[in-house]
């Protein structure tokens, strides 16, 4: 493998970042899968991927594993949630930011969020608004794809629907954009590997906007019986995060995205749009969480 053809991919063995790699292993293109467990991309391998190792948070290592390619898909992956997410995540977004001046790439994807801004605490907002800043200072032309609410964040709630309810921070009625992260991963492949010219800010979210009442209307059409939806008081947020396992930094941090999100989500005039709707995400999650 020479420079000249290699793509590098981030998290490419996540949700987003194996679709990335699979559809750029597809169409032909060669890239270096960048993980942190081998075991997990044995798949990729057998592909034809090359493997590279790479701790995010040692931008040199990080850096000569870039090289090694002429475009790169960059995704920041989320810090576990006992810790202190914005502390951690921050840690990486710099490292990834700073390995990549000096890189030599010709262009890079950068995977980012609805409502991206510049704020105190506020998770992946303000994490990914200053990584969005920190990959632009290192003068690489970038596309950077802003991700609708993920399905992905609806995996915990088959449990609570088969018990007839399902609890969210969010209004019933509210409707907002959504997407499958199998999309944003497609979406992120044609980006990396289109034209020079094709950079800066796009949406991406999925065929329509929902609200948590269609997820629990899903969620009964596919189980046989009515769901419905309780919505969880903001005075209670950071308590329902911490009995999840948050610590107190990290649910802080996601109750003030969750309170700004609420205050007025994007919504672009033209984004891209996925093909996966909200029923077959939720009827596959079911068919998976109780295959047998």
């Amino acid at each position: 493998m020479t420079r000249a053809d290699a793509f590098i991919v981030l998290g490419a063995t996540g949700h987003i970042g194996s679709v990335v790699a699979r559809t750029l292993l597809r169409d032909g293109h060669q890239i270096v899968a960048v993980v942190h467990d081998e075991a997990k991309a044995a798949g990729l391998k057998s592909l034809g991927a090359e493997i590279a190792i790479v701790d995010l948070g040692d931008t040199q290592a990080l850096r000569a594993t870039l090289r090694r390619g002429r475009r790169a898909f960059l995704l920041n992956p989320p810090a576990p949630v006992t810790t202190d997410t914005n502390a951690g995540e921050t840690r990486t977004a710099t490292s990834i930011a700073e390995a990549v001046g000096g890189a030599g790439l010709e262009k890079v994807v950068v995977e980012s969020t609805y409502g991206a801004q510049p704020g105190d605490a506020i998770g992946d907002l303000s994490v990914l608004w200053n990584f969005e800043r920190a990959v632009g200072a290192a003068a690489v032309p970038a596309a950077i794809n802003r991700g609708a609410y993920y399905y992905t964040n609806l995996d915990m709630l088959p449990d609570e629907a088969r018990q007839g309810s399902i609890t969210t921070m969010f209004p019933a009625q509210l409707k907002i954009p959504m997407v499958a992260p199998a999309d944003l991963g497609l979406a992120a492949a044609r980006r990396l590997a289109s034209p020079l010219d094709d950079v800066g800010i796009r949406y991406v979210e999925g065929p329509e906007a929902y609200s948590f009442g269609e997820v629990a209307a899903a969620f009964a059409e596919i189980l046989g019986h009515a769901v419905t939806v309780r919505t969880i008081e903001r005075s209670e947020w950071e308590a329902s995060f911490m009995k999840a396992g948050f610590s107190e930094r990290a649910a802080h941090a996601y109750a003030r995205m969750t309170e700004v999100s609420l205050a007025g989500f994007d919504m672009p005039e033209n984004p891209i749009r996925g093909t996966i709707n909200l029923r077959d995400y939720i009827s596959t999650l079911v068919k998976e969480k109780w295959a047998g």
